[in-house]
């Protein structure tokens, strides 16, 4: 066991020794591990003012030197007994308990194994993949961490032209021994398929981890590449428990009129840090990302999400809105960069948020990078505190005081779920629920989700675009 402030060259080789992993891969851990030494908490100083990245404790976060199997806590053990459709896996610190392919995933060939087991069958696809769309992990130090320290992480394959009916849900949880996880998942997604990975975080009570004597962390690298005219849903229901942190770098590598779609929720954890690239290579791909947060008490909620558009005629969209409650903290950041070779792309960038409290803060820095002409390209960014002609309207109308701030708060994100399916709209306003009662973030096949569930099946799903009446180009 040792500290993430202790960690050295030599706990790098003994995880790639240990994994027995081909030279190829020790030699990108040792690099990535080069970088985190040298590299600040925060790269750009234009950033570096605004992070709350020193919330993370280096000599309070215990690595650990081995996989163990740990069973899950009492609350996630009860989700766990919820049956659904699809393919399952279920994650506890830094080991894999369980992966249940159904049996039409199984006949279909789709892969999901342990990463270091796919490593051992499936090199050629996982390394060509990987040197293919190389990562720069000077980019940020925490990238350079979980790829220098992941001990696992998963490998799923969807295979060319499939259509996988029901998401491939993945349920990652920190032991509750109190050490953290480092973990790099890679999911590859075949030129002409069509799938959805849904993905569940939590961590135990930080009562029942010795809490006051170390800080959990979560580090993920997770990749996505999608192949030619092929298309990616990755939705992340972040519900870690307030004493946790949770540090997550997402990468997304699009082939021509390839298709991702990120849709997240953040509700838990004391500091969430996420940085998603979404990198539009191919011609006509096209790369959305929708982010719902949350925060109350002292939370700190850090987003930065970048479309960089390399592809000719490439679509990015970005809209990210946050509700700031009591002292919490969001910090949106984001870039739209349009390469020399990336002609007639359009982009849009945007992130709002409103402040419930006086003590809440949110601060958005959106910017541009254009390197060529005939592109459109735009950018906006709004905080503000709740309107009282509203708050007042609703009152007018029967409502007492709450009432009318969840109506509007429930406004203000409402358009962002529409295009999601009505399973995920339900677990959204479940948390969104939960979180403003203070009760558990858990997700439930309880009586409020059940009533939930069926007010979203009644509602319509939204086909045209949200982001057309934002979009305005200059």
């Amino acid at each position: 066991m040792a500290t993430l402030s202790s960690i050295s060259l030599n706990d790098v080789e003994a995880i790639g020794e240990e994994n027995g992993e081909p030279q190829w891969l020790t030699q990108m851990r040792k690099d990535a591990f080069s970088d985190y030494s040298s590299l600040p908490a925060e790269v750009s100083p234009l950033y570096s003012k605004y992070s709350d990245a020193n919330r993370l404790k280096p000599n309070n976060i215990q690595i650990p030197a081995k996989n163990v199997l740990y069973q899950p806590f009492e609350e996630l053990n009860e989700r766990l007994k919820e049956k659904e459709e699809g393919s399952s896996v279920l994650r506890i610190g830094t080991n894999i308990n369980e992966i249940s392919l159904s049996n039409a995933h199984s006949q279909s060939g789709i892969i999901i194994t342990d990463l270091n087991n796919g490593l051992k069958k499936f090199e050629d696809l996982i390394k060509t993949t990987l040197t293919t769309n190389k990562l720069r992990f000077a980019e940020d130090k925490f990238l350079a961490l979980e790829g220098a320290m992941f001990r696992g992480g998963l490998f799923i394959y969807i295979p060319k032209n499939l259509v996988v009916e029901h998401p491939i849900k993945l349920v990652n949880s920190l032991d509750n021994a109190g050490t953290s996880s480092v973990t790099r998942n890679i999911i590859v997604a075949g030129s002409g398929s069509k799938a959805t990975v849904v993905q569940e975080i939590y961590s135990p009570p930080a009562a029942t981890t010795n809490g006051n004597k170390t800080q959990q962390a979560y580090f993920e690298l997770l990749e996505c590449h999608v192949g030619q005219n092929a298309s990616l849903e990755m939705v992340t229901l972040q519900a870690m428990d307030s004493k946790s942190v949770n540090f997550s770098n997402r990468k997304a590598f699009l082939g021509r009129d390839g298709r991702i779609s990120w849709y997240s929720g953040m509700f838990g954890s004391q500091l969430s840090r996420y940085k998603i690239d979404s990198v539009m290579k191919g011609q006509g791909s096209i790369a959305e990302d929708v982010e719902i947060i949350f925060g109350v008490g002292d939370q700190s909620f850090d987003v930065t999400s970048n479309l960089i558009h390399d592809g000719n005629n490439s679509r990015g969209r970005v809209l990210v809105k946050s509700v700031m409650k009591d002292a919490s903290k969001s910090l949106f950041k984001g870039m739209i960069k349009i390469g020399k070779g990336a002609k007639g792309s359009e982009s849009y960038l945007a992130g709002h948020s409103i402040l419930l409290d006086k003590g809440a803060k949110s601060d958005a820095i959106p910017g541009l990078e254009i390197e060529t002409n005939e592109v459109k390209a735009t950018h906006s960014a709004s905080v503000a505190q709740m309107d009282e002609s509203q708050i007042f309207y609703l009152m007018s109308r029967g409502l007492n005081l709450e009432s009318a701030k969840r109506e509007i708060v429930s406004g203000f994100l409402e358009p962002l779920s529409r295009k999601m399916g009505s399973g995920i709209r339900a677990w959204i306003n479940y948390l969104i629920e939960n979180k403003w009662t203070g009760k558990s973030l858990m997700l439930k096949t309880d009586e409020a989700m059940a009533q939930i569930l069926e007010v979203e099946k009644s509602r319509y799903h939204e086909t045209q675009d949200i982001f057309e009446k934002h979009y305005k180009y200059r």
